[in-house]
């Protein structure tokens, strides 16, 4: 009998650890996110242009019950952030707990309590990791709860949008009401791009297992952008693959733009190595070479790609250097009077209008052993202000500015720009009008369940 008895008793714990054996193999571990038996090899964000902001946005589905967010997109963002004081329901939230692996993962030694409200909510939580959600419009900082909610957006086989796929621990940046201010609405935060762990390439490669890779491709209206592996194709039957782009290195700038979650980590922005500008196929006379290349101890200098920039900002001595060998190179073009926020402006009546734009003399941009990475054709050199006069695209950015050259989003329309996280590099493909195609020829309306 106590044989028996002793017997059950072993049955019982036995099942007893088994039964904890089980649950903890089931707990969610401290990672960016589950891996889902789904994994797509891309995939696709659409993007929006609004015309009187010339802000980029996108959207992409967050929370459970899940709920449509339009997102400022920035290129050189550290995270994804998003406005928590606004109603916030979701049965997935989880906030980051301080000095965690997330915490880590976010570059961030920052903890904090939140006692502004009687119970804890999103945004608001004890015990927790900070971050630093940043506004790149208005220049804006504050200190936010870093958290995990899940988002959804479509897989693709570059030709058609495939299902949706949901990462169910995305790390995002709890941010204030007021870091909106700024952002074309109905905005409620910013998609960040950069080069952190926590910005929207890395997570979605840890999540699916593909490549730290993505190419932007900006319209004048309408866009998107691919996560992961190519092929990008447009409509009708123009297909993009790395062999078809022209690379050049990444930069890396040691140190962080001001306002910025992670500081002192390197900046999450994406420099070239530009060493000159050509204009009509010329080099441009008398460029500051000093001022091409970033500076070691401070970061200023230098050229980066920008998508919140709505147009090319130059240093004051490289956009006289260029406008006027520009002028020099246009021939008897009439000038007409500036048009803020442009210096140079021209009668269109002299000029030719071709399948790449006016033309005018194209603008070059050099990358190392003089090799051109980035060719400006009419279409991204010349800005329509009234129905008789274009302006050259540029702006002058000032004696002091950061950086030398921030390439703006009118010069990257309607050019598919791919970025290998992995490999280092940026690709460019020329202005799509070559190929008979635009960035906005993306087939969202057909859809695929291969994909």
């Amino acid at each position: 009998m106590a044989a028996s008895s002793l017997h059950r008793r072993f049955l019982h714990a036995s099942s007893v650890l088994l039964l904890l054996l089980l649950l903890l193999s089931l707990s969610p571990q401290p990672s960016i996110a589950q891996q889902p038996s789904f994994r797509p090899k891309s995939l696709i964000l659409s993007v929006t242009k609004d015309p009187a902001t010339r802000q980029y946005t996108t959207t992409l589905l967050h929370r459970t019950p899940p709920v449509p967010l339009t997102l400022l997109l920035h290129l050189g963002g550290d995270s994804l952030w998003v406005n928590c004081d606004q109603p916030y329901l979701s049965s997935t939230y989880r906030p980051a707990r301080c000095r965690s692996a997330l915490c880590s993962l976010a570059a961030s030694t920052a903890c904090g309590d939140c006692f502004s409200t009687p119970r804890p909510t999103p945004g608001c939580n004890n015990n927790t990791c900070g971050i630093f959600p940043y506004n790149p419009i208005t220049s804006t900082s504050t200190s936010g709860e870093l958290a995990t909610d899940v988002i959804s957006l479509n897989s693709t086989d570059g030709s058609n949008p495939g299902r949706s796929v949901s990462v169910p621990r995305f790390l995002f940046a709890c941010a204030p009401s007021f870091l909106t201010r700024g952002l074309t609405p109905p905005s409620a935060g910013v998609a960040g791009l950069g080069r952190t762990r926590i910005a929207l390439p890395s997570q979605f490669a840890a999540a699916f297992s593909f490549p730290r890779k993505f190419a932007v491709c900006l319209g004048s209206s309408n866009g998107v952008v691919f996560f992961g592996n190519g092929p990008y194709n447009f409509l009708p039957n123009v297909q993009y693959t790395s062999q078809s782009l022209t690379y050049t290195r990444l930069l890396i700038n040691p140190v962080s733009t001001a306002g910025s979650s992670t500081a002192g980590e390197p900046s999450s922005e994406y420099f070239i190595p530009v060493t000159g500008i050509n204009v009509g196929g010329k080099p441009v006379p008398n460029l500051n070479s000093t001022l091409l290349s970033i500076d070691a101890a401070t970061g200023r200098g230098g050229t980066k790609i920008s998508t919140v920039d709505p147009y090319t900002v130059l240093e004051s001595s490289i956009y006289a250097a260029v406008a006027n060998a520009f002028v020099a190179a246009a021939g008897n073009v009439t000038r007409a009077s500036a048009v803020a926020p442009f210096g140079f402006c021209f009668r269109t009546k002299g000029l030719t209008v071709t399948r790449l734009g006016y033309g005018v003399p194209t603008v070059e941009l050099v990358m190392e052993n003089g090799r051109v990475g980035l060719s400006l054709f009419g279409a991204n050199t010349m800005v329509q202000v009234s129905d008789d006069v274009a302006c050259l695209g540029f702006v002058d950015g000032g004696s002091s500015p950061r950086t030398a050259i921030v390439v703006g989003g009118y010069q990257l329309e309607n050019n598919l720009v791919e970025f290998d996280l992995a490999g280092s590099r940026v690709g460019f493909s020329g202005l799509l009008f070559g190929r008979q195609t635009t960035c906005a020829n993306f087939n969202f309306t057909t859809s695929t369940t291969a994909a």
